[in-house]
């Protein structure tokens, strides 16, 4: 019986092959879009906040109010574009964007400081982008605060006292990006999102295309059963993705040093679980309509919306509403993002997401039950 099934699956993939290389376009979506993607996103979307346009507004242009406006430029957060002479300036500065942030110094701000007194400072923060500006605030505070402590301890040492020792040694290790870098986040989602559009809209345009070539009739009359023919389609886009999923990885690892830090065969695992599932949503899909136009906009409408905003690939499900978070289980590309950042990124075994590859097997099965189904009324 396997060797049956083997001798009419294999003309099938040997036939989508040889469609696939004269389709330039499926071949283009297959292989050139997935690094297409991978270059406009992984260098387009970044949420690092870095080079931060700052002005300045030194009022007291003293020694000491130097030595803390410094301090602001000893890092790559923030870049000093002006120096203000009066404060009408500023509005002009922040309404046409040309900085994010001004640091206003009062002029009696040295004396306060020699007098032991709090010094006022004032940042005004462009808040448009409200992301941006609490990171930048982030930023600003701990620098603050780290020059604080900085002017307490000479204070102490200048009246005969011994070093400070702060009460909690606070020493942070960042596990698994340390360099907080966004890309290390997003190359392993991007994954996800170019292989869910991939699948779907490749194998969602396959049986449209037989229609209207009109070869559809010579498979109906052929002794092909539906599972065959879905195997037989999905075959060469299983192979062919796996082939994108490398070529991104290696792109990752050379553009952005994103390196796999655990098993490469549960990886492949994962992958094919999720190919799988989108190949069977394409092929369901391919039996719903007529043309290859519509195959194409319904599958994009079905791939790309769901996993760019409902899959945790940039927008965090914890922080949606609770009817949205419901619907995100729906959604194939939350439970492979979970298993691809554990592998990815912390090198994680099977027991940190045993429950992600349940549900994504669950997902396929279906899906391929379903389109199996939609396959035999359409051949009847």
């Amino acid at each position: 019986m396997t060797i049956k099934y083997s001798l009419n699956i294999l003309p099938i993939v040997r036939k989508e092959f040889r469609q696939i290389i004269r389709d330039k376009r499926i071949l283009g979506v297959l292989l050139f879009f997935p690094a297409l993607m991978l270059f406009a996103f992984g260098y387009a979307l970044n949420f690092d906040v870095k080079n931060t346009r700052m002005a300045v507004y030194d009022e007291d242009r003293s020694s000491a109010s130097r030595d803390f406006i410094q301090q602001f430029f000893t890092s790559e957060y923030f870049v000093k574009v002006q120096t203000l002479s009066s404060k009408a300036e500023i509005n002009d500065l922040l309404d046409g964007e040309k900085v994010r942030v001004v640091l206003v110094v009062p002029s009696s701000f040295s004396k306060d400081i020699q007098r032991g007194k709090s010094a006022s400072v004032q940042v005004i923060v462009d808040g448009a982008n409200s992301n941006a500006a609490a990171t930048v605030l982030g930023y600003i505070n701990a620098m603050i605060q780290q020059y604080s402590l900085k002017i307490m301890a000479e204070s102490f040492m200048r009246i005969g006292g011994q070093q400070i020792t702060l009460p909690i040694d606070f020493q942070p290790r960042v596990w698994y990006n340390p360099e907080l870098k966004s890309a290390k986040f997003l190359v392993p989602g991007l994954i996800a999102f170019i292989l869910m559009i991939t699948t779907v809209v490749s194998t969602a345009l396959s049986v449209v295309r037989e229609r209207e070539l009109g070869t559809m009739e010579q498979i109906m009359v052929s002794p092909i059963k539906p599972i065959e023919l879905i195997l037989g389609k999905t075959i060469p886009y299983i192979i062919i993705s796996l082939i994108a999923t490398a070529v991104i990885l290696f792109l990752g690892y050379i553009l952005f040093d994103v390196s796999i830090k655990g098993s490469i065969f549960l990886l492949s695992i994962m992958t094919i679980l999720f190919l799988v599932g989108g190949l069977g949503v394409g092929m369901l899909i391919s039996t719903l309509v007529e043309t290859q136009q519509l195959a194409f906009m319904i599958a994009v409408i079905v791939s790309m919306l769901p996993t760019f905003i409902l899959s945790g690939f940039v927008f965090p499900i914890r922080n949606m509403p609770a009817i949205i978070q419901g619907i995100t289980y729906l959604i194939p590309a939350r439970y492979f993002l979970v298993a691809l950042r554990a592998i990815i990124l912390k090198g994680a075994g099977v027991s940190a997401f045993w429950d992600q590859a349940i549900f994504l097997t669950i997902y396929a099965a279906v899906m391929i039950g379903i389109s199996s189904l939609r396959m035999r009324k359409f051949l009847a």
